[in-house]
């Protein structure tokens, strides 16, 4: 090789190293490097995580008592896939209609070890674990994995309204004297908040748990789809 055309070469790779090489390093640093799945099949949509301050969401510690009057916490959902929802037994208007499409994903997933679905009552004073038992009658056969959970009233809201921030609230004035939203919360085997985007590519946060008029997917049917996604993800 010629002098000339070494010098050439020199250059162009210091000019190189100079304009790329920081960016490649910052890209590393960042943890922005795409690494491949070869496992994913193509046109897999992994479901987000629900960021909160930059941080990924986690569903708090808790200890409550289910229908049995077994204390069931937080760590024994882990390593499960669960649906978590917030209601109450003598509740008058969606309640019925969201268990009602709970027991839809119970049927489904129920007999699995790895999925399990959490409702807690948002009115712990009549609904004590005989009275959820009695209530669960409705809605579960043998299989365990639909836990119905009780605790003392603050407990239960400080979970509903900061630990998932699902509305829950009690309300003389409206029917059943207690007001809250219906949603279900998707949540994985290490205890994240997930769900998919919506249609502009945003996470939706939460599936709705009661029917909706004039949609083409109810909350219930994208469950279906995204539990099954969590339940595979490894």
């Amino acid at each position: 090789m010629k002098k000339g055309s070494t010098i050439g070469l020199v250059i162009v790779l210091l000019i190189f190293g100079y304009l790329f090489i920081p960016k490649i390093l910052q890209r590393i640093s960042d943890n922005n490097t795409i690494t491949s799945n070869r496992s994913i099949k193509p046109g897999y949509t992994a479901l987000d995580f629900i960021r909160l301050n930059g941080e990924a969401k986690k569903v708090p510690d808790f200890l409550f008592l289910n229908q049995d009057s077994i204390y069931i916490s937080n760590e024994d959902f882990l390593g499960k896939v669960y649906v978590a929802e917030f209601f109450f037994s003598r509740c008058p208007s969606i309640c019925p209609i969201m268990n009602k499409n709970m027991k839809v994903l119970y049927d489904q997933f129920g007999d699995r070890e790895d999925f399990a679905i959490a409702s807690f009552t948002i009115d712990p004073e009549n609904d004590t674990p005989s009275a959820l038992k009695k209530y669960a009658e409705g809605y579960v056969d043998k299989n365990p994995s639909w836990q119905f959970l009780t605790a003392e009233k603050a407990t239960v809201y400080e979970l509903a309204n900061k630990g998932f921030n699902i509305f829950a609230s009690i309300n003389p004035a409206v029917s059943g004297g207690f007001e809250h939203q219906g949603y279900f919360a998707l949540i994985d085997q290490e205890g994240f908040i997930r769900s998919r985007r919506d249609d502009y590519g945003n996470p939706i946060v939460y599936y709705m748990g009661i029917d909706q008029e004039d949609v083409q997917e109810q909350g219930v049917d994208q469950l279906l789809v995204d539990i099954e996604k969590l339940l595979n993800e490894k």
